[in-house]
């Protein structure tokens, strides 16, 4: 009896000293001070080199090898996280096809995340093409023959009436960003079903490589409710349901018991929608956005990414921002990303005090039917908002539409490889000294042009932006450097912002001011280059920048449910040690602590 008592009065005392470690690091979060914040865990020996949070692989020191057990278990030498970055990029150098080099980085995210972490950190220009787009594409395709590692949670429709109770499956460590799919419209290659898990893991490693969410309260989803891909259903390493797509309410009651469960369980953690199909898309986000901390970056996220462009654009033409609402913009691509954008615009528009259905009349949309007016037979919710009221011009041809609106800007957001022609692009520059124009479909085999496409065909006048990432462009003694419309400039900034502000929900005019602070990131040397958005690779120090004006808004709509601080240094300051950094930490033993205490 005096032993049990004994364990439980030092259970009790390490539960204390936790709850003051958390609090005094919530205070330096706010002063600005460093300090090195040991890890607690129950695990000894080899199951600390299995975790991938703990493992330090050959940087464990000598003292902690005879501390945790491990004396024995690795070769002799102790090399630091710096010389374990020279030898895998070594190692990674070396390959040469794509999805090899993705099979190396998320092998290494299964060993060792920390070290994972600083090579993506460190080099995210060279590995953000492989983390996600346009590889990540490639990877959905394959999953089934490259499943690695069990990572996230599915969920089914056997699996109805027990999703609280599954998510406590995945154990008792706290959740910040949850990214979910239900697979059916993975980037420009369709109903992917589960094989979509790619898709959160990919957005999910951004999330923590560029917005500091920590790698251990991150959480991939993939609603696994069937798939309309015949080919997938009759292939036998599809791991997936085998039945066709849930429909109706039957497939939002499922999303309801989802959502239900997520908050129950995590009541502050954000939830981002990713890739569910345009007939889905906005009517989940407009079902949950007010009652629940969520958005949806297919829609909002390539919006505001597409929005501060535009803005960069306006700059590079000398004009200002609320010239915007003069121009014509002509998408194509109906789908979520392009109804998203044109929200966007509209919504970029109507900040600057134009009227809203004026700021509607600037649009044109085409699909793969033409020109959408009212006289279409079938709109998609969305749809209608942006119809034509010019009857006679219904299922009008891209080129067609270009000759007679004469746009000042070109979306391509259809998912269709060379929807932009030549005749298109050159249509758009007999019209205009400057055209805008932005392929924005991924993979990059999707895009509607490329960069040497357009600068070519427009003699170097263009205003060019993509949604994969492309190489600069020669033409004559002129160079040109095409920046890439990447959502990952927006996303993390407004997780980072609503998960330390603990904000209550996403509201839609965080993601202007995301969009407006992106655009001031551009210098005015980049916009003389051509260049639309900040180099990738000061992407860390513009999320930071971008979440310090959300988290602002944040408070501003009075938003958070956490102290606001005095002033905008202390703001920046806290959202600084909000930030994880992936550096190897000491370790310290507690049979008490059945995960790290972070």
């Amino acid at each position: 009896c005096c032993s049990f008592c004994c364990r439980q009065l030092r259970a009790a005392m390490l539960r204390r000293i936790g709850c003051d470690i958390q609090r005094s690091f919530r205070r330096l979060a706010y002063s600005g001070e460093r300090a090195v914040r040991p890890l607690l865990s129950d695990k000894l020996r080899s199951d600390v080199l299995t975790d991938p949070i703990l493992n330090k692989g050959t940087a464990w020191s000598h003292s902690e090898r005879e501390r945790l057990g491990l004396r024995g278990l690795l070769p002799a030498r102790v090399l630091p996280l710096e010389k374990q970055v020279e030898r895998f990029l070594f190692a990674f150098r070396k390959e040469s096809d794509d999805l090899t080099k993705y099979r190396l980085l998320r092998e290494l995210q299964d060993r060792n995340e920390t070290l994972f972490f600083r090579v993506v950190s460190d080099y995210i220009k060279e590995m953000a093409p492989y983390v996600y787009t346009p590889t990540v594409g490639r990877a959905c395709q394959e999953y089934g023959q490259i499943l690695l590692r069990g990572r996230g949670m599915y969920f089914t429709p056997e699996d109805r009436g027990h999703f609280l109770s599954m998510l406590y499956n995945f154990g008792d460590r706290d959740i910040d960003v949850i990214v979910v799919t239900d697979g059916s419209r993975i980037l420009g290659l369709g109903d992917l079903g589960m094989q979509g898990m790619a898709i959160p893991i990919g957005k999910l490693i951004l999330y923590t490589a560029v917005g500091g969410i920590h790698p251990s309260r991150v959480l991939p989803v993939v609603l696994d409710f069937g798939t309309n891909n015949a080919k997938l259903r009759n292939d036998p390493n599809y791991l997936g349901v085998l039945h066709p797509r849930l429909e109706g309410e039957e497939y939002v009651s499922l999303v309801d018991e989802f959502m239900d469960a997520v908050r129950h369980r995590w009541p502050r953690v954000l939830v981002q929608f990713e890739d569910f199909a345009t007939q889905n898309a906005q009517t989940l986000l407009e079902r949950y956005m007010d009652d629940y901390l969520c958005f949806n970056d297919d829609t909002q996220g390539t919006g505001a990414v597409v929005l501060a462009g535009i803005y960069s654009a306006m700059r590079a033409l000398g004009e200002p921002l609320n010239s915007l609402s003069r121009k014509r913009v002509v998408c194509v691509g109906a789908g979520s990303a392009g109804l998203g954008v044109v929200r966007a615009l509209r919504a970029g528009m109507a900040a600057e005090g134009v009227d809203l259905r004026k700021a509607q009349s600037q649009f044109w949309i085409v699909d793969h039917e033409g020109l959408i007016t009212h006289s279409r037979n079938k709109l998609f919710q969305g749809q209608h908002s942006f119809a034509r009221h010019e009857r006679d011009d219904e299922g009008m041809s891209l080129i067609d539409v270009v000759k007679k609106v004469k746009p000042h800007i070109l979306l391509g957001l259809s998912g269709k490889g060379g929807v932009f022609t030549e005749e298109v692009v050159k249509e758009m520059a007999t019209h205009h000294e400057r055209p805008v124009i932005f392929p924005l479909s991924n993979p990059t085999d999707a895009a509607e042009c490329t960069a040497e496409q357009a600068y070519r065909w427009t003699d170097g006048r263009v205003i060019f932006a993509s949604g994969s990432p492309f190489n600069h462009v020669t033409l004559g003694d002129r160079i040109f450097h095409p920046t890439q419309g990447n959502n990952m400039f927006i996303f993390p900034a407004i997780g980072l912002a609503s998960v330390a502000c603990q904000a209550q929900r996403v509201a839609p005019s965080l993601f202007i001011t995301a969009a407006k602070e992106l655009s001031r990131c551009v210098s005015h040397a980049e916009l003389s280059e051509g260049k639309v958005y900040p180099d990738i690779g000061n992407i860390r120090d513009v999320t930071l920048r971008v979440a310090v004006a959300v988290a602002k808004e944040i408070f501003n709509l009075r938003l958070n449910t956490i102290p606001e601080p005095r002033t905008e240094k202390l703001l920046r300051q806290y959202l600084v040690r909000s930030m994880y950094e992936p550096s190897y930490q000491p370790v310290i033993y507690d049979p008490h602590h059945a995960h790290p205490l972070y």
